[in-house]
């Protein structure tokens, strides 16, 4: 088995950093609300960096409905509108326990790939994206709510993990 993990080391480091050709690629990232995610695409793209909600014109927005994913042959931008959408139109969590006040939830859907530079210069494609969202929310400390779970604290949760997956396709224009 060593030797199948040191081939595929040999694989990967004898890659070059020529401009993609475009196909399949697998998404994988860290998702919660700081601002900043780990990321991971694999396929025709193979690289990594960091991935943070932005507006429209690219300003860090935490409610944003783009994503700038800056990894270390380029940048490009994730248009997530629709699947914040999907996510937004779930009125409650999958699994949730007043009791414990923790929630969990997950909603998939399509994002479309744009607004590249470096490597990834003239990027386009889509994708079908999943999020996945788990937290544990703090209790009221005094007043009438006292002891109660703090609903709508998802901003601020005490603990939280979350993770992005999907699939899709992306091509570049020369």
């Amino acid at each position: 088995m060593g030797a199948a993990l040191v081939a595929a080391g040999v694989l990967v480091a004898a890659g070059t950093a020529a401009t993609p050709e475009g196909g399949k690629i697998e998404l994988y990232a860290s998702a919660d609300n700081s601002g900043s995610k780990h990321a991971v695409l694999v396929g025709a793209i193979g690289d990594y960096g960091t991935a943070a909600n932005v507006n429209k014109n690219g300003k860090p927005n935490p409610n944003g409905n783009f994503v700038r994913v800056k990894l270390q042959k380029g940048t490009f931008m994730i248009d997530s509108t629709e699947l914040n959408k999907v996510m937004n139109a779930q009125t409650q969590p999958q699994v949730e326990s007043h009791a414990t006040c923790s929630a969990a939830a997950s909603g998939s859907g399509p994002v479309t790939f744009l607004n590249g530079t470096g490597l990834y210069k003239g990027i386009s494609g889509t994708a079908n994206l999943t999020i996945t969202y788990g937290g544990v929310g703090g209790r009221y400390k005094s007043g009438p709510k006292k002891g109660q779970c703090k609903q709508g604290d998802v901003m601020n949760p005490r603990a939280s993990f979350g993770f992005v997956t999907g699939q899709g396709t992306v091509s570049f224009a020369a």
